[in-house]
């Protein structure tokens, strides 16, 4: 009778299965987020047509046009510190910022990063997508093998499976024994399974320590200029001066020198000016991701730290363990099964198993919890465990004083009494 029904319903029926979740959302910020953001990037700074050449100079008739722009942008142009004057800029003694007359004794700014931005914002796309490509191969469809089939449980009604277009629902009878498979695979495969969490968090903490990387790295490119950006910015008070902070990282114009021989075999010096169009796009690219890595930066340490604390508490606190996996799994969770679990495994076993409650059905959920404590139950150290913890975790101690301070490892109440 279900059968017929739902097949009659099949063509009105739509499945929206996600793919299966293997990290947590500061991760995804990184591979999904950054990504995007940067790929954005280097598609406004190549589209020349809407912002104009990288690069117009005007210099004299002694070099053509097409010759001193070439050069120009190749050789790199420059500005002159000490032509960052406000005051000469307001009462037009000095044309644009940084351009104006050169002596021998000037220092100059030379600028050569808009010749690389497009292949640096594509470059460290590819970077920030890499740790989710290797924990994807590390990760190897693990999760995704264990839960396959458990989206349909809430319709497993019936005594058989129940073939629905493409689709199959799994009887009764078929989630226990997916369960009872589940169950079976931590227990046997514990060494694989604390595996698999070493690589997630190992990857988390790369996240962090690429992202300080890049922060360093677009500093050097832009020759010291990009950790202090925003906070330049924001200190900055009076826009409507000519000589902002962005003027003097990417400046609008800029100078340009080509020498060549002239008709007696002497060498001819050609002042060119510059106007660089694609500054206006730079600068706001630069400052965007410096926001953005700013708040990437925090949201990466604390999601380290996160886990930092998840190793400390996960077998000191009865009500952490609630708490996290309620997150997860809608419902109670008997504090026996909680207990026995988690003085039963080590914390890349429990890492595991709170995934593979983010990927199932509450009440299936919960079914495994209760089988895999009644088979933990059975031992009084993890298997493949020596007696002892690496340092994090206090030693086991099953059964012997009933503790109620939750700073220590979890004890059941109920046995000790």
């Amino acid at each position: 009778m279900l059968a017929a029904t739902l097949n009659t319903l099949t063509p009105r029926l739509r499945f929206n299965f996600s793919k299966p979740n293997i990290e947590n959302t500061v991760f995804k910020l990184h591979y999904q987020i950054t990504v995007t953001i940067l790929l954005a990037f280097v598609i406004l700074v190549c589209a020349r047509e809407y912002f104009g050449e990288h690069i117009k100079c005007i210099s004299d008739q002694g070099v053509p046009e097409h010759v001193i722009q070439t050069y120009c942008f190749f050789m790199a142009t420059f500005t002159i510190v000490r032509h960052y004057n406000e005051s000469l800029l307001q009462h037009g003694f000095l044309p644009h910022p940084g351009v104006g007359p050169l002596n021998d004794t000037d220092k100059t700014l030379h600028h050569t990063y808009y010749q690389w931005v497009p292949f640096v914002l594509f470059i460290q796309s590819i970077c920030f997508y890499m740790p989710h490509y290797i924990w994807k191969k590390k990760e190897g469809g693990r999760i995704k093998a264990l839960v396959d089939g458990l989206q349909y449980a809430g319709l497993a009604l019936q005594a058989e499976d129940t073939k629905i277009g493409s689709s199959t629902v799994p009887s009764k009878k078929t989630i226990e024994n997916q369960i009872d498979l589940i169950r079976k695979d931590i227990i046997m495969r514990l060494r694989v399974t604390r595996t698999w969490s070493t690589w997630l968090v190992s990857m988390e903490v790369v996240n962090l320590l690429h992202l300080m990387f890049q922060i360093w790295m677009i500093d050097i490119f832009l020759k010291g200029q990009f950790i202090g950006l925003g906070a330049g910015i924001l200190n900055y008070g009076d826009w409507e001066q000519i000589n902002d902070p962005l003027e003097m990282i990417f400046p609008k114009v800029t100078k340009c020198l080509f020498h060549k021989y002239g008709p007696s075999g002497s060498i001819q010096q050609h002042d060119a000016l510059c106007v660089m169009a694609l500054n206006i796009i730079h600068e706001k690219i630069y400052t965007i991701l410096w926001f953005w890595f700013l708040f990437l930066f925090i949201a990466s340490l604390l999601a380290v730290i996160w886990r930092a604390i998840s190793f400390f508490l996960y077998r000191r606190s009865l009500k952490f363990n609630q708490m996290v996996f309620r997150n997860v799994a809608t419902g109670k969770f008997d504090p026996h099964n909680v207990i026995s679990v988690v003085n039963g495994c080590e914390f890349a076993d429990w890492l595991f198993l709170y995934y593979l409650a983010k990927n199932m059905k509450s009440s299936v959920f919960q079914e495994l919890y209760m089988r895999l404590a009644e088979e933990l139950e059975k031992r009084e150290l993890p298997y493949e465990q020596s007696g002892h913890e690496e340092k994090g975790a206090e030693p086991i101690l099953v059964g012997k004083v009933d503790y109620t301070d939750e700073t220590l490892p979890l004890k059941d109440g109920k046995k000790s009494s």
